[in-house]
């Protein structure tokens, strides 16, 4: 019993640090599309062009994650959650410290820009295989009636990896003031990213695999294997996977409209200065870090579904306000619409661990679960940001950002619905 409370402990930990890590380089790409690479990798004369080509770039990672998810969950599903989260972990730490060693335009020319999107390629194929094997590591090691709160501490990695990203990149910025942060201090925060291998050395070399994982492999060893855990899902659970996506599109499109596309926004049409509005984006992460497991114990007492189309329901009521308050180009305003913006959405990432999770048999939940999360990664995060400078161009007004995070609201709404009536009347699985 003590082994396996030491096993589970350590599995949670290495679960939260590796999703932390993992995305603090994932979104140090982010602020810096939004503060350094329009410049230093696509200049132009045209400011909104140079940002739009750097969002750009920050979307393609996105693109790419649906790749790393379908490649990781065929391995992880036959292979293990830990040896692919070990890799997702090394790729990471590559791409990340590449990007910090990388010459700018003017010094190569077109091959800077291309060899950036290659790296971005690489970090969203990483983040892509990563999440599926940290979250399973986590929920399945979790004792009962706590799935979901074991699976938070996976969903805790992107509020501390917001808070460390933003963090590392005001120090790097007062520590280079000027030319020097343009120069060379922009690329302090990505070489850090060296230090993701050694955690994973250490989740390959003292984690066991997951109890559910093994239990699911043990009949293999003297039967024949099944078919493709990806092509089971794509003939039969297609449906499951495209309601999940559609469930979680808003929240990864308002999370980095508000990490990345308003950073953007404030600075260059507001004329906020950066510091101070970066500094609102830790502030306004560290309360996730409270909200999210709150959420996640309390899915594990009154059901996944209901906490999560409470917090779906928050942003669509909060859109339209979220932007007035930032219209106001104050920090009160953008610390209140921030604040309260991300109340709603920790109260739907709390349980979406879990209840990905727990949409997908053991033999392919790492399939399933991290197509649905890429699906809406690129539906709605990769290309939040791009959008949202599209719309204020267009229209000259944010009232437009909210009718994208409203549109996007009602689609949860009716994927929540969906999932909701197939779980009061679930549909017999078809035979494998």
């Amino acid at each position: 019993m003590a082994r396996s409370d030491t096993q589970r402990r350590r599995a949670a930990t290495a679960a939260a640090l590796a999703s932390a890590v993992e995305w603090y380089d994932y979104f140090l790409f982010g602020i810096a599309a939004a503060l350094v690479f329009g410049g230093k990798f696509f200049p132009t004369t045209n400011p909104a062009a140079g940002v739009l080509a750097s969002f750009a770039t920050f979307a393609v990672g996105f693109l790419a994650r649906p790749v790393g998810g379908i490649i990781a969950g065929q391995l992880g599903d036959r292979r293990g959650r830990k040896p692919i989260l070990v890799l997702a972990l090394t790729a990471m730490g590559v791409a990340t410290t590449a990007i910090g060693l990388l010459p700018s335009y003017a010094s190569i020319g077109i091959a800077a820009p291309v060899l950036l999107v290659l790296l971005r390629l690489l970090q969203g194929i990483a983040v892509g295989a990563q999440w599926g094997g940290a979250m399973l590591l986590a929920t399945e090691y979790a004792p009962a009636g706590k799935r979901g709160l074991y699976g938070s501490f996976v969903q805790l990695g992107v509020p501390i990896g917001v808070v460390l990203a933003n963090t590392v990149f005001l120090l790097a910025q007062s520590a280079t003031t000027g030319p020097a942060f343009g120069s060379w201090g922009w690329r302090l925060p990505f070489l850090i990213g060296v230090l993701v291998l050694g955690l994973a050395w250490f989740i390959h070399a003292k984690v066991e695999e997951t109890p559910e994982f093994r239990e699911a492999e043990a009949p293999l060893a003297t039967a024949e294997r099944p078919r493709s855990p990806l092509g089971q899902i794509l003939r039969h659970h297609w449906k499951t996977v495209l309601l999940a996506g559609g469930s979680f599109a808003v929240n990864t499109a308002t999370f980095y409209i508000l990490i990345t596309g308003t950073l953007d926004y404030t600075t260059r049409h507001l004329g906020m200065a950066r510091g101070p509005v970066l500094t609102v984006t830790i502030l306004v992460s560290l309360t996730q870090l409270a909200v999210i497991p709150w959420a996640a114990r309390l899915s594990d007492r009154i059901g996944r579904l209901r906490i999560y189309a409470a917090g779906t329901i928050g942003l669509l009521l909060w859109a339209v306000p979220m932007f007035l308050l930032i219209d106001t180009a104050s920090l009160g305003g953008l610390a209140i619409g921030s604040f309260v913006g991300s109340i709603f959405l920790s109260v739907m990432y709390g349980p979406q661990a879990a209840l990905f999770a727990e949409l997908f048999t053991p033999e392919m939940r790492y399939s399933g679960a991290s197509l649905g999360y890429q699906i809406s990664a690129v539906a709605g995060g990769g290309l939040a940001p791009f959008i949202m400078v599209l719309l204020l161009e267009w229209t000259g007004t944010s009232m437009a950002v909210s009718a994208y995070i409203m549109a996007l609201a009602a689609i949860a709404l009716g994927s929540i619905a969906i999932l909701a009536a197939r779980k009061a009347s679930p549909v017999p699985k078809p035979a494998v």
